[in-house]
């Protein structure tokens, strides 16, 4: 429920047009780029092939470091944080024979191997009609799962959290919750943002069932959302603006720059 309320209402929104005064300061990120009216679906672009994918898939790592991404990753901890005081005590409220029934289906539907072949079918569909909205659509599924799995992989090695239950696998962040909101957030952004109840009430059970079967912690559940929903927006968003700070490598050390746009 936190994440329907708190995360999916905003995830929900896009980056609005800046006025005269606010375009002359690029140095604030206004909160008003993710709450305020939605932005319509992302244009389509004239190639939607292959090439043109794993062209779109680089610049959308690269574009990994962006202001509205940092926000996000505030909103994800701020979650995590929140909620990690009753992370030993939340999943047993979601366990017996009621619960797993319920939450069975979530299990498999959460899956990487479940939600990328519904993607590649999406962009198979539109490539095969020539529809090119459509196969923009698939091509954006597929490279917000392939972001969040870069993503949720690498903090999982990273952080290296044991899972509640003991098996194997690292815990933080939940990759069933990343991935889900991922595809949902790319499947919202390309149809109307009036879908994101479905759509985010789905990614929120996905993400719950993780928690009936003893995987995660809530604060894992939490980060993984939010994990998602970056991926799902830098895939769709249009106007990358690159966070000003950048690292580079120099012989025998390193530099941190600062760039400022005029």
């Amino acid at each position: 429920m936190a994440v329907v309320c708190m995360v999916s209402p905003l995830a929900a929104q896009e980056e609005t047009t800046i006025d005269h005064a606010s375009a002359n300061d690029q140095r604030a990120f206004p909160l008003r780029q993710v709450v305020t009216q939605p932005a319509p679906a992302p244009p389509t672009p004239r190639h939607t092939g292959i090439k043109a994918m794993l062209g779109d898939l680089v610049e959308d790592v690269q574009n990994l470091p962006s202001k509205e991404n940092l926000f996000w990753t505030g909103i994800g901890g701020g979650l995590a944080l929140a909620t990690h005081p009753i992370d030993s005590t939340a999943n047993a409220t979601l366990m017996g024979p009621t619960w797993d029934a319920f939450f069975k289906p979530g299990a498999v539907m959460g899956q990487l191997y479940v939600l990328l072949p519904a993607a590649a079918t999406i962009y198979v569909v539109g490539r095969s009609i020539d529809d090119r909205r459509v196969s923009h659509m698939g091509s954006d599924l597929i490279q917000a799962e392939l972001i969040s799995e870069l993503m949720v992989e690498s903090l999982k090695y990273t952080v290296r959290r044991p899972r509640p239950n003991g098996g194997s696998g690292y815990s933080f962040p939940s990759g069933h919750a990343a991935d889900t909101m991922a595809f949902a957030t790319a499947l919202e952004r390309h149809l109307d943002w009036r879908f994101f109840v479905p759509a985010y009430a789905f990614a929120s059970y996905v993400a719950m069932s993780r928690l009936n079967y003893n995987e995660h912690y809530v604060s894992d559940v939490m980060f993984g959302s939010a994990v998602g929903i970056i991926a799902g927006r830098t895939v769709t968003r249009t106007g990358h603006e690159p966070y000003p700070l950048q690292a580079m490598a120099l012989p025998g050390g390193f530099a941190i720059v600062y760039a400022r746009r005029p």
